[in-house]
């Protein structure tokens, strides 16, 4: 085979590469545009003057803040909603997150009877949705006059948080066992160790868990509509915001409820860029090497 003839079948292979790099990135784009079309509809009905919910048009014709202004005037009670789901987030979120690296850490390291016992019973009740025992919890919650209050919503939410260790145990399991070996040669014990030497290595996983803790109270509609019916001051922001388009509501609060839908996106999206990274690793898994 000639220099020529190799050229030209490098040549064809380049140009058929550069083809299918080109569909490649039609083809992303055209789902990019799909999966942001929603966003920028909703965004664009949140500045729309017009209330109507099936409208003719997606740029508004008349363009207001008056649908922003609304979620924080009169009788709104939309900044209270949003007060409520950061107590309940946040608290959650702390509790939640302590006790899943514990339990992957103890899974992880601790070689105890009925260990796997335990991580086989932990993986099969994590298979059943959450929703499924909304009534023996509301029922318990009841009896300790914990129904219809944040503080019962928080336990409920941090409750069953110990059933989420398989991803953070898979991030432990990959730092090495010579680094608790040695601390234990210095005289570290095994709550020094997690506390001093693993948790310090293992910011992506921590940040991973925080971030998942965080956004399932975040956006939870179906047990808080069951756990706190109406009482509307200890609403969370997803089932305030549901009850604006109820019924007859959807004709007079459609854009104020496209308003509040977009800032309650806002401190979410902006929290994942930032702790992107670490969200990424602590998926990916991985700590140090050694």
């Amino acid at each position: 085979m000639t220099n020529s003839n190799i050229g030209t079948m490098k040549t064809g292979y380049a140009q058929k590469r550069k083809a299918a790099d080109i569909a490649i990135y039609i083809i992303l784009s055209v789902m990019v545009v799909i999966w942001l079309f929603p966003i920028f509809w909703l965004v664009a009905r949140s500045f729309d003057s017009d209330k109507v919910v099936a409208a003719d048009h997606i740029i508004p014709r008349s363009w207001t803040l008056d649908n922003y202004i609304g979620l924080f005037s009169g009788d709104s009670e939309y900044s209270k909603w949003l007060l409520n789901t950061l107590i309940v987030a946040i608290c959650s979120c702390v509790v939640s997150t302590l006790i899943i690296l514990m339990i992957s850490y103890a899974f992880s390291r601790l070689r105890f009877k009925s260990r796997k016992t335990f991580l086989n019973l932990g993986l099969i009740l994590g298979m059943f949705p959450g929703f499924m025992s909304m009534t023996a919890t509301y029922a318990i919650m009841s009896l300790f006059g914990l129904n219809k209050s944040l503080l019962g919503l928080i336990i409920v939410y941090a409750a069953g948080a110990g059933l989420g260790y398989q991803v953070s145990k898979g991030f432990f399991d990959t730092i090495p066992r010579s680094l608790d070996e040695a601390a234990k040669i210095d005289g570290a014990t095994k709550n020094q160790i997690f506390w001093r030497i693993i948790l310090p290595l293992s910011k992506p996983i921590v940040v991973y868990t925080a971030l998942t803790t965080f956004l399932s109270p975040w956006g939870d509609y179906i047990f808080v509509n069951y756990f706190m019916k109406d009482e509307t001051e200890n609403w969370t922001i997803a089932l305030g915001l549901y009850n604006m388009v109820v019924g007859n509501n959807i004709t007079e609060q459609f854009t104020t409820f496209c308003a509040g839908a977009v800032l309650i996106a806002i401190p979410i999206t902006i929290l994942f860029i930032i702790m992107q990274r670490f969200y990424v690793a602590g998926v990916t898994g991985g700590a140090v090497k050694g």
